[in-house]
């Protein structure tokens, strides 16, 4: 059987057959992982729901055009990632499923880029290798199973980066200008996805190349104008179909939300300057473990190879230095650095198989340790939310009023989720004696255990998450669908409340400050924190309260005149 299977790889060879039959196995095998359970849980507040509303509103108006959120322009994105999930919608519905199926294909579409990569620069086993450190990490599975803008956006970075490393490679003289011109394409459609720090990730990338190649490159003024008309036609031709329509104003204010996000002026999330390698550390092992052997002097045997890896541990430096400077920490702003950190990865296992490169000791204890970590996370969050009393017992300093609410809620448990966690450890460990062998298994055993262990986990705590966190204001802004009521939140930022009660265009105005000060043609709902209840209940004593659950207040103000 051996010898038959050996004899079929020699004639499939580096063929067009073999190359469908990856390519369809990558569709198959990602699409199992991804689509399962996709759309059964809530669109998490605020930004899966942010983006899903917005789209719900082209659909809508109409206007496909106007990127808006409760139907006023909404001047912090560009539109593409919201036209592919109006598409999404226009197919599957407006629900859940629509709104991250666009992802889903982002996921297939990624695997299937990093092996073409991955075959063109080392061959056919690195693009294979590169697919299974980049599909085992945790982050990147969950993105792409969400409804979120950034996987697109890093998809089509990492697509113009590597195009242009293309266009460097002296070996392909023939191909120079299609790889500059598809790489300023792919750049575009990246600004056109979220914006111009698409265009700065570049320009830092390529200055610090530039330096590193004393300012030397082969290239020519033509093709530098190319590269810079093709980008500003792509990426700038929805900021000029705004300026045609007299729709200036956002451009605007687009440019000032963009300079505010990259400045020490938005500090809704703060966080400490080594945030995202921490985030990068757990949330890409053990890609993010295996990837600190990759810092060798080794020489590779080409210039496309010599390129590409120069280039990603630029790339990778940059997303680090740029989000930990960046004042405003969210755990997606480092996402970019998935690719590079994975291929370095994938580039270690492929020396690690030649026997060119070791696997330290203190890597092994470093990923047994970060598994034990995360195998204890699985362990302990249904264990602590299952007996809340103890932990409401500690007096914790993160937990409020509304944690207290939260963790008694009645989410349902099995009682059998600790076995996730017990099969990452013992798989972690059977893998980490193999790698000590030296026995390819080994790594593997552990890719293929950690992957097991992403999925399962995503599948079985995304709903309970989701049931702890704001599950019973969903299905009370989805109770009142259809009525002809007013919808608000007081106390804090949400747009579930738009998508979910499916709010409708309308010229009426429905600010706080009318709805609690002039006289109501129809009654007026708002959702509350507990923490926050005492506030506005004494500011607004008009509100009459209908129901407090799960940590939420439910309170109406009803139509007719004012009290004096």
């Amino acid at each position: 059987m051996e010898q038959k299977l050996v004899l079929l790889g020699l004639m499939l060879g580096d063929t067009p057959l073999r190359r469908i039959l990856v390519y369809t196995g990558i569709v198959v095998l990602a699409a199992l992982f991804l689509l399962p359970f996709v759309g059964s849980v809530h669109l998490f507040d605020t930004d899966e729901t942010n983006y899903a509303e917005t789209a719900r509103e082209m659909i809508v108006t109409g206007d496909y055009l106007t990127v808006q959120i409760d139907f006023e322009p909404f001047p912090e994105k560009p539109p593409l990632f919201f036209w592919l999930q109006a598409l999404s919608m226009k197919i599957f519905g407006i629900n859940e499923f629509a709104a991250r199926f666009p992802n889903v294909l982002c996921g297939i579409v990624s695997l299937m880029m990093l092996y073409f990569f991955g075959r063109k620069i080392y061959g056919h086993r690195f693009g294979l290798l590169w697919i299974l450190s980049y599909s085992a990490a945790i982050l990147p599975f969950f993105f792409f199973r969400s409804g979120i803008i950034d996987p697109w956006f890093n998809l089509f970075i990492f697509i113009g980066i590597s195009l242009f490393i293309f266009y460097l490679d002296p070996a392909r003289q023939g191909l120079r200008l299609r790889n500059l011109l598809l790489s300023a394409l792919f750049f575009g459609l990246a600004v056109m996805t979220k914006g111009p720090v698409a265009t700065l990730i570049f320009l830092l990338c390529f200055v610090v190349f530039l330096a590193l190649k004393r300012f030397k490159i082969d290239t020519t003024a033509s093709h530098v104008g190319l590269f810079i008309l093709v980008l500003a036609l792509v990426g700038g031709s929805w900021f000029v179909f705004q300026a045609a329509s007299g729709n200036s104003g956002i451009i605007r204010e687009f440019i000032s939300y963009q300079v505010k996000l990259l400045s020490s002026e938005s500090s809704v999330h703060d966080g400490f300057f080594g945030y995202h390698l921490v985030v990068l550390l757990v949330g890409v092992f053990p890609a993010s473990v295996i990837a600190m052997k990759s810092v060798t002097k080794k020489s590779e045997d080409t210039e496309l190879q010599s390129l590409f890896r120069q280039w990603m541990y630029i790339l990778l430096a940059v997303v680090i230095i740029l989000f930990s400077i960046v004042n405003t920490k969210l755990l997606h702003y480092s996402s970019l650095a998935y690719f590079p950190l994975t291929f370095l990865a994938a580039w270690v296992w492929d020396k690690w198989l030649d026997r060119k490169v070791e696997i330290s000791r203190w890597q092994v204890a470093l990923i047994f340790v970060l598994a034990l970590f995360l195998s204890a996370l699985a362990v302990a969050f249904p264990l602590l939310t299952d007996h809340y009393e103890w932990l409401l017992s500690k007096n914790f300093a993160f937990i409020d009023p509304f944690i207290t609410e939260a963790v008694k809620r009645n989410v349902h448990w099995s009682g059998y989720e600790w076995i996730i966690g017990l099969f990452l450890i013992l798989g972690v460990i059977v893998a980490s004696v193999q790698i000590l062998r030296r026995d390819w298994s080994g790594m593997l055993i552990l890719h293929l255990v950690v992957l097991m262990f992403v999925f399962v986990s995503v599948s079985l705590f995304s709903s309970r998450f989701e049931g702890y966190s704001q599950r019973v204001a969903i299905k009370f802004y989805k109770s009142l669908r259809g009525q002809d009521v007013y919808v608000n939140t007081l106390g804090f930022k949400s747009y579930s409340h738009l998508f979910y009660f499916d709010k409708q265009p309308s010229d009426e105005d429905d600010s706080i400050e009318r709805l609690m000060t002039d006289q109501l043609d129809r009654d007026a709902y708002f959702v509350m924190k507990v923490n926050k209840k005492d506030i506005y209940l004494e500011r607004f004593p008009e509100l009459e309260v209908i129901l407090e659950k799960d940590g939420y207040l439910f309170a109406v103000r009803r139509a007719g005149p004012s009290d004096p």
